[in-house]
């Protein structure tokens, strides 16, 4: 190909740079969307080879929708926070087909004659898509609902994901990022040729590519999109969900349209539950349940919402599939509270996508009550489709050379003697400077849900142990120090260790919760650790609070206030708070309680069945808006909240003229 560069000659290039672009997205849209390529791979790669060239020797020409931006290349510093305008809600939750009858009659209660729309529940990552005048410029993970992650710079490489669609229009959409079970097995197949570790399912494998700093390590990993909801279609004068599919579909989106499907009743839904249930594992992708939504986006509106989901969809859960294999060992764990914990050491066999090697037995009860043997052919099942568990004992395949189940006495790790509590079913190392207990301290403290230090892994954090870098939390705040001898470490260098550093220095500004959740505690979980902190809004307060006074806070109970009082009475552990105080981490909560007028400062009773919220959610909300509950009327109440069937504080409300509000009320006010 001829170039000129003089001022007509660079109209003639840009043109012809424009009108390659046009012909791969055209190419690329009918091959990866409808399955209908319309030239050759020849023809794609030698056009694409021209548009390359063109745009290298005119960089300031390159249009954001140019198809060379597939194969990545931008490197972010870390992901930016994305609000939804609109909140990316999740689903309830129904499991058999009696309860997806009671969903359709709910809604019957509300509306008439509804239609409903199946669609298959991909497994993947939930994505918003936001574009304006056509061009693709956000793309944000789901987040919480509310607050979600930049993740732009991967989107953009995807290429069922349109760079620019067929109006020029601005809108929003929402689907699953997902990774094809060709795709998993291909990249799997790679990575075991290196002698990398193997990904665990294709959701683990597409979530960990759109989360890559790099996008070049995403292009690479051959991820795809499905399209399946509008946010707002009234602002596109469309009144059935059915329709905002198909707009979607025409503007250029890749939609489920082949396997979607209209309704006309629940007994069609159920046609389509039994059938996919049947041929899930035929689909060239995994999915993990049917997504049953109500058509008519006026009976949408009707129905409306709970606190968290909408009334008028659900996710039918696959049940959890079972397999058999042998059970050839059984091995001792410690984790960081010190409970030794049996684990079953399995034949390795496939579950649900996932290679499954062991899972966890609980405990020595667990194992008894079961009869399991080493050497058992047992059943094993995912709970929740996640936790593999040992369901039961196959004890008509035993040919007599089982052993039985002796639990350890002694610590695997550091050999000191086990103690069983009174209460508990668990034995536990007593050991304070038992090196498993620490390793498995340090790996809590650097979790999500604690001090969400990225790029600590389970194995690092063992090395780092062993070789003397990390023994305590503090220690996380001195790696610094070490940053040349670490760059020199195998497998790390500066770029690693520096985001690493900066991870750690960026954990010192975490809210109070994160830090109590993080220190392990016994019996306070990342809920308790957020009651603690609203409540007492700095560690000092905690320290010096009485156990009286930790007793006094809801949801706070005996246990769990004791283990408390005597963490903070136990003089390691206060020193260990004052170093994390040199250091400069945080110890007060930055959360902020949602005040409301409605609720603020008035005392509310729950009486009768609330239909579409737990009343522990319903005092939870309460209590984030202002307010306070009661389990009494008195003439200090303010509004009594009445559910179906209410019983005499409903009639007490009346006689003392107390302000009532029903379950719809509530959920208004709430909204």
């Amino acid at each position: 190909m001829l170039f000129c560069y003089n001022n007509s000659g660079d109209k003639m290039t840009k043109d012809r740079m424009n009108e390659l672009i046009e012909i791969l997205n055209e190419a690329n849209y009918n091959y990866h969307v409808l399955d209908k390529p319309t030239i050759t791979d020849a023809e794609y790669d030698n056009y694409l080879r021209d548009l390359i060239i063109i745009e290298e020797k005119h960089p300031e020409w390159k249009r954001e929708d140019s198809p060379t931006v597939r194969v990545g290349g931008a490197v972010v510093d870390g992901f930016n926070k994305v609000t939804h305008e609109i909140p990316m809600l999740s689903l309830g939750n129904v499991f058999n087909e009696d309860e997806i009858i009671s969903f359709d009659e709910k809604v019957k209660k509300v509306v008439t004659n509804p239609k409903y729309v199946c669609e298959l529940k991909i497994d993947g990552l939930s994505v918003s898509l936001l574009y304006k005048k056509g061009r693709l410029v956000r793309g944000a993970t789901r987040g919480d609902g509310i607050t979600g992650e930049d993740i732009t710079h991967n989107v953009r490489t995807i290429k069922t994901i349109p760079l620019k669609i067929k109006e020029e229009i601005d809108i929003e959409v929402r689907g699953e990022i997902y990774m094809s079970k060709a795709s998993f097995n291909k990249i799997n197949e790679e990575r075991k040729s290196k002698g990398e570790e193997l990904f665990a399912n294709p959701r683990n494998a597409a979530a960990g590519s759109v989360r890559q700093l790099d996008s070049r390590i995403a292009s690479k990993r051959n991820l795809d999109c499905l399209i399946y909801h509008l946010p707002n279609p009234i602002d596109y004068d469309i009144h059935f969900h059915i329709d905002a599919l198909e707009y979607m579909k025409n503007l250029g989106f890749n939609t489920n349209y082949k396997n979607n499907k209209l309704c006309n009743n629940i007994s069609e839904v159920l046609e389509y539950v039994a059938y996919y249930t049947e041929h899930r594992n035929d689909l060239p992708y995994e999915i993990d349940g049917i997504v049953i939504k109500v058509n008519d986006l006026e009976e949408q509106r009707k129905l409306g919402f709970t606190a968290r989901t909408p009334k008028w969809a659900t996710a039918y859960k696959f049940p959890a599939e079972e397999v058999l294999t042998k059970l050839k060992e059984i091995k001792f764990t410690v984790g960081r509270t010190g409970q030794v914990t049996p684990n079953a050491i399995l034949e390795p066999v496939f579950l649900m996508g996932s290679r499954i090697s062991k899972a966890t037995l609980h405990n020595e009860d667990y194992v008894l009550s079961k009869e399991i043997k080493i050497g058992d052919i047992v059943s094993i099942r995912k709970a929740g489709d996640v936790i593999p568990e040992v369901v039961e004992v196959k004890k008509e395949r035993r040919n007599g050379t089982e052993k039985d189940f002796v639990m350890a006495t002694t610590c695997p790790i550091c050999n000191s003697k086990l103690v069983r509590k009174d209460t508990e079913a668990a034995y536990y190392c007593t050991n304070k400077h038992c090196p498993a207990k620490k390793i498995e301290g340090l790996i809590h403290y650097t979790s999500r849900n604690a001090m969400n230090i990225e790029g600590f892994g389970d194995r690092i954090i063992e090395d780092f142990y062993n070789m003397g870098y990390l023994k305590d939390y503090p220690d996380f705040y001195n790696l610094y120090k070490y940053k040349e001898e670490l760059m020199e470490l195998e497998g790390f260098g500066s770029k690693s260790i520096n985001n690493l550093l900066d991870s750690i220095e960026k954990s010192k500004e975490n809210s109070l919760e994160r830090l109590l959740f993080a220190l392990g505690i016994r019996y306070v979980g990342s809920k308790n650790a957020k009651i603690l902190a609203q409540n007492f809004k700095n560690i000092d307060n905690i320290i010096s609070a009485t156990y009286e006074q930790l007793l006094s806070i809801r949801d706070i109970g005996e246990i769990i206030a004791k283990s408390v009082f005597d963490y903070f009475r136990n003089e390691d552990n206060l020193n260990l708070i004052n170093k994390l105080k040199e250091y400069n981490v945080n110890m007060n909560y930055l959360g902020k309680v949602i005040e409301d007028e409605d609720f603020v400062g008035k005392t509310f009773v729950l009486t009768g069945t609330l239909l579409n919220i737990t009343r522990e959610e319903a005092k939870n909300i309460i209590e984030e808006k202002g307010g306070k509950t009661s389990s009494s009327v008195s003439s200090k109440t303010s509004v009594v909240i009445v559910g179906k069937d209410p019983g005499s504080k409903y009639e007490k409300a009346l006689n003392l003229g107390i302000t009532i509000w029903n379950e719809e009320e509530f959920a208004s006010k709430i909204k």
